[in-house]
């Protein structure tokens, strides 16, 4: 049999957008309810992908470690950074592709991330329909930034802490408008997250979205 490197990617089911809006939550409540196997891009992307991301600097003349914080979080401004973010996103989804080439699971794989954009999983996939994406509502984004601890953990080694805290969320929110405005230009469906359903009742939604291939 002739090996398929891009048969368990085609055949995923893909949850993208914003961050805090629950994507970890119903990709594992989804492997676990139906057997498919999860895939959480944030832990990938921060320990798996380190060596490729050096390795990448590395060929493109950068310094292995990347920019320094301060010119990163602190000397910088959210549109600039979001741009940033979108830039790198095609990179290491590349990254993300690999990782799934060396899967071949029994049944599908759910994969949740931020970095899984819609203009980069639509060329992929056999329908849009195998992606959703989640984005919490503004007022939702302001509840959870006070109540998850990630999400007001401090950079460190930053002359301001603060304002590398509030470039960080400004950018964050950038970056899931930016994934709203995709979805609707591909015909990838968009939840709203409002903090109104509790982990279970999102999955429930979702669920019922991909039940054509669960």
């Amino acid at each position: 049999m002739d090996f398929d490197g891009t048969a368990t990617a085609r055949r995923a089911l893909w949850i993208g957008g914003g961050q805090w809006a629950g994507k970890s939550t119903v990709a594992v409540n989804l492997a676990l309810r139906f057997g498919l196997t999860a895939y959480l891009y944030d832990r990938h992307d921060a320990r798996g992908h380190d060596d490729r991301r050096i390795a990448d600097r590395v060929r493109r003349g950068e310094p292995p470690a990347g920019p320094d914080p301060e010119t990163t979080w602190v000397r910088t401004v959210p549109t600039r950074m979001a741009a940033e973010t979108l830039a790198h996103f095609p990179r290491r989804f590349a990254w993300v592709l690999d990782d799934l080439s060396a899967l071949v699971p029994g049944r599908r794989v759910v994969a949740e991330g931020w970095g899984l954009r819609p203009e980069l999983v639509a060329p992929i996939v056999e329908s849009v329909r195998q992606m959703v994406v989640l984005v919490p509502t503004a007022e939702f984004r302001a509840q959870q930034i006070t109540r998850l601890p990630r999400a007001s953990v401090a950079v460190a080694s930053v002359s301001d802490p603060e304002r590398a805290l509030r470039n960080r969320w400004a950018r964050d929110e950038l970056v899931a408008a930016d994934s709203v405005a995709q979805s609707e230009r591909l015909g990838v469906r968009v939840f709203q997250v409002d903090g109104s359903l509790d982990g279970d009742q999102l999955t429930d939604l979702v669920a019922d979205h991909f039940a054509a291939y669960l």
